[in-house]
């Protein structure tokens, strides 16, 4: 049988990361094969990529370069790892996907619409994820704990951005998130990290239950 694609998607300092690790486990405790991966990166090539975006070397030549830049690192992403895995039967458990380029580049960078839509039929195809976990949060809350989380480090390509940006970040995903109800969940962020976990193990459960074992005594 075809394993099971999970996604997490949200703006910054949403606990994707954290949540997606806490997702591995619990599903690797159920004696499953469970693969972690991001993106951008994943795959080596795609890693170089992940580096040359976040760096906002291609900030200049705007956010549909950018767009172009994270679908070559999704082929790359999907080919080697992500479909192979799916192929054997693994789940795989992915900290952000194309839900991000559209919300990122698309509207609230404000790459066309079409481009956007084009570049996503032809990379993801048919490989489109069984679920999605939107996490929401506040922006003010989510870059708070995204300064928090890095230290002393500077803000990446997107972590510097405005306010506004952030904001239309956020409403790009619960779009997405209400124009496609069969793949996405809406799960909210604000709460601690174990009361999203439980939030998210809930909903993996009555979203894609019947494909999972038995749990171990």
């Amino acid at each position: 049988m075809r394993g099971r694609f999970v996604t997490l998607e949200g703006g910054e300092g949403a606990g994707k990361s954290a949540q997606a690790r806490r997702l591995v486990e619990r599903l690797a405790a159920l004696g499953l094969e469970v693969v972690a991966t991001r993106e951008p990166g994943g795959t080596p090539h795609a890693e170089a990529l992940r580096e040359l975006i976040l760096s906002g070397a291609l900030r200049e030549k705007g956010p549909g370069a950018e767009a172009i830049a994270f679908s070559a690192a999704r082929i790359d992403h999907i080919d080697h790892l992500i479909r192979p895995a799916l192929d054997r039967g693994a789940w795989v458990v992915c900290d952000r996907f194309a839900d991000s380029t559209r919300a990122y580049q698309g509207a609230a960078g404000r790459a066309p619409v079409g481009l956007i839509d084009r570049l996503e039929k032809v990379v993801v195809g048919a490989d489109r994820p069984d679920l999605t976990l939107m996490l929401d949060l506040p922006p003010e809350q989510g870059l708070a704990r995204a300064v928090a989380r890095r230290g002393g480090a500077g803000a990446d390509r997107f972590e510097a951005e405005g306010l506004d940006f952030h904001r239309a970040l956020r409403a790009a995903f619960l779009t997405i998130a209400a124009a496609e109800p069969g793949r996405c969940a809406v799960i909210d962020a604000s709460a601690d990290e174990p009361a999203v976990a439980a939030a998210v193990w809930a909903t993996v459960e009555a979203r894609l239950g019947r494909f999972l074992p038995q749990a171990r005594p």
